[in-house]
């Protein structure tokens, strides 16, 4: 028998994830950002960039999560980055280049605070970024296509993690 919302009981759990997100700015992809910050109980979000649209049309995706799920705004991600850096996160890019490594075959750490690195729906992780990087990674793909969307790619990500952590 299928379960209604209100019938399910999932344990809360916050894990020590950041996600740092470099000019995502699609209103849509960030409120899928949100839900999904919520479902894999990510610490906090960072939306970084000039350009952030927080509206209703975010809302309209977000399903409420942005009021429960820990947020800020930056105007550079490098700022993060270097702040997180010197806090002794392992900041992780998600991104394919010439040296990323396969997600299914990377070891995430256990005991430190991660801080994934998402980049803008079109352009990616700037090289600026990807240098400041302990490791970058990526998804395999398997079809014609040689990416997915940025949000769908935290979703597989995240779980990755929060699976691994689960498991020390």
């Amino acid at each position: 028998m299928q379960l209604d919302h209100y019938s399910i009981n999932f344990n809360a759990h916050t894990f020590p994830i950041t996600v740092i997100c470099e000019n995502v700015t699609n209103a849509p992809n960030i409120g899928s950002l949100f839900r999904t910050a919520d479902a894999f109980g990510v610490e906090e979000l960072v939306f970084c960039g000039a350009h952030i649209p927080l509206g209703r049309k975010m809302t309209k995706t977000s399903r409420a999560t942005e009021k429960s799920v820990k947020f800020k705004q930056a105007a550079e991600a490098l700022t993060v980055v270097s702040e997180l850096k010197q806090k002794d996160y392992t900041i992780i890019a998600l991104e394919i280049t010439s040296k990323s490594k396969a997600l299914v075959d990377f070891i995430f750490p256990k005991h430190k605070p991660i801080a994934l690195v998402i980049g803008d729906e079109n352009f990616g992780v700037s090289d600026t970024i990807l240098k400041l990087c302990d490791a970058v990674i990526h998804i395999d793909m398997f079809g014609q296509n040689s990416s997915m969307n940025v949000v769908q790619a935290t979703s597989v990500t995240l779980y990755e993690i929060t699976k691994q952590i689960k498991q020390s």
